[in-house]
């Protein structure tokens, strides 16, 4: 009997929400990791009620179930690279921030979940902006923040491109090594996100899509750039500038591509599915 050829794969953790309508959160970052050719694990910070038809209600877990998750995973598979999202609480925040800050070397792309597209309840705490700001973001390789999440954040109005590049500054200013401002709710002919990288500022321009509503497409963009980091953790330990750079564009084309075919599966939002 021929034994099966033992293959290793890297891992990429997200730390996040559970959609139970698997269009957001947990389930989105898990197909955006296989797209990106990584195993994916996931934690469950906050357990939500709702569909592709927006959130209902949330909570948040425990720091300490959170942390239990995350440090099980951590301890016995091959993670190259984590993923927060909706973190729920500020103590879920400074947790995880702690926990991230105790292992330096692990990538972390942080996605400041605060609000969802639809729905009336909350993913991330009011009283919790603080514990993102210095507990969280400075821990980051990676911020990615819509224009809501990059003004709430700076205390500054991001209502053009030059405001945008200005968010993504300062949120390298708060500790960040790179910050992506995204874009897609600005006006104009084109999208155009901000990279900012230390005191560079690489400008991102995608043709704009004429969308019917959707959802999940922050949580699966920040997951690709995690996904293809892990992919390719050695030459990032290596070169880690021209890797994120290369990780961003990367996922920019493949969440592009994902948002142009998004699929119905019911409800009033279309969800992601990058390949």
């Amino acid at each position: 009997m021929r034994r099966a050829r033992r293959r290793e794969e890297a891992c990429a953790l997200a730390i996040g929400g559970l959609d139970p309508g698997g269009g957001a959160g947990l389930a989105a970052d898990l197909r955006a990791f296989a797209a990106a050719g990584v195993f994916g694990c996931a934690a469950i910070a906050v357990l939500t009620v709702q569909s592709t038809s927006g959130l209902v209600a949330s909570r948040a877990i425990a720091s300490r179930e959170v942390l239990a998750q995350a440090r099980e995973v951590t301890r016995h598979q091959r993670v190259r690279a984590i993923k927060t999202g909706a973190l729920g609480s500020a103590a879920n925040v400074r947790a995880i921030g702690q926990w991230l800050a105790a292992q330096p070397d692990l990538p972390a792309i942080v996605d400041p979940v605060m609000v969802p597209t639809r729905g009336g309840a909350r993913l991330l705490a009011e009283g919790a902006l603080r514990a993102m700001r210095t507990s969280l973001i400075p821990r980051a390789a990676l911020v990615t923040a819509n224009i809501a999440e990059a003004a709430a954040l700076t205390g500054a109005r991001v209502a053009n491109v030059r405001d945008a590049r200005d968010a993504a500054l300062a949120l390298c200013g708060m500790g960040a090594r790179a910050a992506l401002v995204k874009g897609g709710h600005l006006g104009g002919a084109r999208a155009i996100d901000l990279l900012a990288i230390g005191a560079d500022v690489i400008e991102l321009s995608a043709e704009r899509l004429r969308l019917p509503p959707t959802h999940g497409g922050g949580c699966v963009l920040a997951s690709l750039i995690a996904g293809r980091i892990a992919a390719d953790r050695r030459a990032y330990e290596g070169a880690p500038r021209a890797v994120l750079v290369d990780a961003v564009r990367w996922a920019k084309r493949a969440h592009h591509a994902a948002l142009a075919s998004a699929r119905d599966v019911g409800g009033a939002m279309r969800v992601l599915v990058p390949e």
